[in-house]
């Protein structure tokens, strides 16, 4: 059995919903792993106007398992013999006082792995799961087989979420391969939003209305 194959069977067996491996030359390292979990979709039809505080448990402890997954996959690379880096599931980087960015673009991994694409609400789309995901990456310098990027879009190309947003903060501009996340999507509308409206579920942390009204999803029936 190959490396990649045993690595994502492992991951897969501790409880990740989809793994993928891709190469970069702007990553920590060579190779990646992009690592997906899947969320609730009956917590998601949950959210109305404004997030729920089971939503935003959920967004906390879902981060926390992939972090866990990610230091797993790293010691399963470290025993073979390779070296590894993680890349938090969510935690954004102070950089010359922008604080909307990460050290890698979690959703740039999983697209290249081939697990899916970007919706016009700027939210990775998983080929099986939608937006109802969270993402991880881990960095290694073992060689990996790499899937292939997608070569068409899962976003229909609707305008629902746009519609959607409290804040405003979708353009509704669809996404291509290489755009910035700003066309699409303004980081710091959305987040003083979330800060000044939800202050009362997790200090306006989370919001997930752009995801719970998008049509990829099949969401329950939301529960009042």
């Amino acid at each position: 059995m190959s490396i990649s194959k045993e690595l994502k069977e492992f991951l897969l067996s501790e409880g990740a919903s989809d793994v993928g491996f891709f190469s970069c030359e702007d990553g920590a390292m060579k190779y990646g792993i992009s690592v997906v979990v899947r969320l609730s979709p009956d917590i998601i039809a949950e959210i109305g106007d404004e997030p729920t505080h089971t939503y935003f448990n959920h967004y906390r402890t879902v981060n926390a398992f992939i972090d866990r997954l990610l230091l797993q996959a790293g010691l399963f690379l470290q025993k073979k013999g390779y070296g590894y880096i993680t890349v938090a599931a969510s935690q954004s980087i102070n950089k010359d006082g922008w604080n909307y960015s990460g050290r890698y673009s979690h959703k740039k991994g999983a697209c290249l792995s081939g697990l899916g694409t970007v919706g016009k609400n700027s939210l990775f789309i998983h080929k099986n799961f939608g937006s109802l995901v969270r993402l991880g990456t881990i960095f290694t310098d073992c060689p990996l087989e790499t899937g292939k990027e997608l070569e068409f879009s899962l976003c229909d190309g609707c305008d629902i979420c746009v519609s959607a947003c409290p804040a405003g903060a979708i353009s509704g501009q669809p996404y291509v391969p290489g755009a910035e996340r700003e066309d699409m999507f303004d980081p710091e509308k959305c987040s003083e939003y979330m800060k000044k409206q939800f202050q009362k579920i997790g200090r306006g942390a989370v919001c997930g209305i752009c995801m719970r009204v998008c049509p990829l999803n099949k969401l329950p029936e939301r529960k009042m």
